[in-house]
């Protein structure tokens, strides 16, 4: 029964809002109260022509911590850095809570993604992994005539009752470590489910995550088996 330990490359966030002309000076106030703290979440503050953004600058190539306040969204982006889920889901919601105060705006939908990176456990190379187990095996693919260098999946799950998320699911090899495995889980939620404000907010970032690695997860370990390997009646577990 396989055991993962994921590692997060990418979180992405959208909180949308009704259309209104971006406001500098809002965010900046915010930004202010930030810097006055040992240890602020955003470092800088500029405006761009599509609206102010906070950021975190740094030298190392791939990274990206910021959040940018556009004409109808908040929209975080952390690349390659090293939060982890709990640390982004606090920074979303304070933010939110903050410059939504600040600015008088009700979110009205959010769209949460989380990126990661896992190493297949009986297999070398993620590429077999999903020909082999995942694809119907290698024959599958021979009607192309060539090896295949990315192979990928991709699932959509609609909305539940009482206001649950949507979800869509991504697994795909990695063109940068053929052992590696691409995970992505994405989490969209309407107006019901945030009407708790920066605790909802800041759960429906925990919940994407806990998406990611009790149903995402589980689904790669019921394949990650030892080639050859017939199904069992038993499932798996993915932590």
């Amino acid at each position: 029964m396989p055991r993962y330990a994921p590692r997060t490359i990418g979180y992405a966030c959208e909180l949308l809002h009704a259309p209104r002309t971006p406001d500098p000076a809002a965010v900046q106030r915010v930004h202010n109260r930030f810097f006055e703290e040992s240890e602020p979440c955003y470092s800088s503050f500029a405006v761009t022509p599509l609206g102010p953004i906070l950021t975190n600058p740094s030298t190392r190539p791939g990274v990206v911590s910021q959040v940018a306040f556009l004409a109808d969204r908040f929209q975080f982006r952390e690349e390659m850095g090293g939060l982890t889920c709990d640390d982004f889901a606090a920074r979303v919601r304070r933010v939110a809570e903050e410059v939504g105060a600040e600015r008088d705006l009700e979110v009205l939908g959010q769209q949460v993604t989380i990126r990661s990176l896992v190493n297949p456990q009986h297999f070398r190379d993620a590429r077999e992994l999903l020909t082999r187990a995942l694809s119907g095996g290698e024959t599958s693919l021979s009607g192309f005539g060539a090896p295949a260098g990315l192979i990928g999946l991709r699932f959509a799950f609609p909305p539940g009752e009482g206001g649950a998320a949507a979800h869509s699911v991504r697994i795909e090899s990695y063109a940068q470590d053929s052992r590696s495995l691409f995970v992505e889980t994405q989490g969209s939620f309407g107006r019901e489910r945030l009407e708790g404000g920066g605790p909802a907010i800041e759960a429906a970032v925990l919940d994407t995550y806990r998406f990611l690695l009790e149903r995402t997860l589980r689904f790669v370990a019921v394949h990650d088996r030892p080639p050859g390997e017939e199904d069992g009646n038993h499932g798996p577990s993915a932590g």
